[in-house]
């Protein structure tokens, strides 16, 4: 539990209700993990169409009996209206994670994307404010700066959209600023830079780098480098971007509300960096240290840098993360290995 006491006065004193959608995903397990650690009530809305059940059942062994007994799972489709409805019945807070990540997903299947990421955006939306939450937090992303060239990345200075992915999500912040200027019903973006850690998919033709790096090197399988390796990111460990959710949802600065927010740590790792880091951590865990990554085009719709300034977050939230990327990577990494013997047993 002490690695949840900080998060304690961020909370209200009596527990509330909150619903996460994309539960059973990467980030909205981990939301789900902590809040119920903290003794709160979890709503969760997921269809599995890219979480997992098995993220549900870790948590499940993570969290005490009571605690996991305040939490009500509902299979269901952001797509669907009603769901959205049912879901933001009684709930207080609101944390929207659900979402169909990936730019080359969206390259192919542009479509999807925009009926998930923005038609399913929108159902909550007009759900939860017809259900007359208190809070409602929202994932956003730092592909939404696009591609302006300057560094670090202040919230209100962005460029043109590379990807349809990258379009969703910046339509996101323009439904949200419309519903609180049209409606009152306030919210809080939350600009999302390379979230990285315990329980996100290794697996699949979208899967993340962090993840499938490592899963790459513990296989003995070739590890690509799109690009020269120089292209640099701000990897944000998870419990950053958890601590983030919690202080925008339960803010009560007027100030801090209708705002995006960057989620990061304010720094960049190569991908060549982030390679070299990689097989340091695993070398003790049977990886040949010395095994070479192989180069390849770069990728369509991909930016070359990113950083985030997270001053704004820092002042209106009071964010303070409080993982560096290395120390993330001492964290996960020994989830990452453990999952993968888990899964080869």
């Amino acid at each position: 539990m002490t690695a949840y006491q900080h998060l304690l006065q961020a909370l209200p004193a009596a527990p509330r209700t909150w619903l996460i959608t994309g539960v059973a995903g990467f980030i909205g397990s981990n939301l789900l993990e902590t809040l119920l650690r903290l003794d709160q009530h979890v709503v969760g809305l997921d269809d599995f169409s890219t979480g997992h059940q098995r993220n549900l059942a870790e948590v499940r062994g993570l969290v005490s009996a009571a605690q996991w007994a305040r939490f009500r799972f509902i299979d269901g489709d952001i797509r669907n209206a009603q769901a959205c409805h049912g879901a933001c019945a009684g709930v207080d807070h609101v944390l929207h994670q659900a979402a169909l990540g990936s730019v080359p997903r969206s390259l192919e299947d542009p479509r999807t994307t925009d009926a998930v990421n923005i038609g399913g955006f929108l159902n909550m939306l007009v759900a939860a404010r017809d259900a007359g939450v208190r809070s409602f937090t929202y994932a956003a992303s730092s592909s939404t700066y696009g591609d302006h060239p300057g560094l670090p990345k202040v919230e209100d200075t962005i460029g043109r959209p590379l990807s349809p992915y990258a379009v969703t999500k910046y339509v996101n912040e323009l439904y949200a600023d419309v519903f609180a200027r049209s409606y009152g019903f306030p919210s809080i973006g939350l600009r999302y830079f390379n979230v990285f850690g315990a329980r996100q998919d290794p697996d699949g033709a979208y899967a993340a780098v962090i993840p499938k790096w490592t899963a790459a090197l513990i296989r003995g399988d070739a590890v690509w480098i799109n690009g020269d390796g120089e292209t640099s990111r701000d990897f944000c460990y998870v419990a950053n971007a958890v601590q983030a959710n919690l202080l925008a949802a339960a803010t009560t600065n007027p100030e801090a509300l209708n705002q995006v927010y960057n989620v990061a740590v304010g720094d960049r790792t190569t991908l060549n960096g982030l390679f070299d880091a990689l097989r340091q951590r695993l070398g003790p865990h049977g990886v040949e240290p010395a095994v070479q990554a192989h180069y390849r085009d770069f990728r369509a719709g991909d930016v070359r840098h990113s950083q985030a300034d997270i001053g704004k977050a820092r002042r209106l939230l009071g964010y303070a993360p409080t993982h560096r990327f290395t120390q993330g990577l001492d964290e996960a990494v020994p989830w990452y290995v453990a999952s993968h013997h888990a899964t080869i047993a």
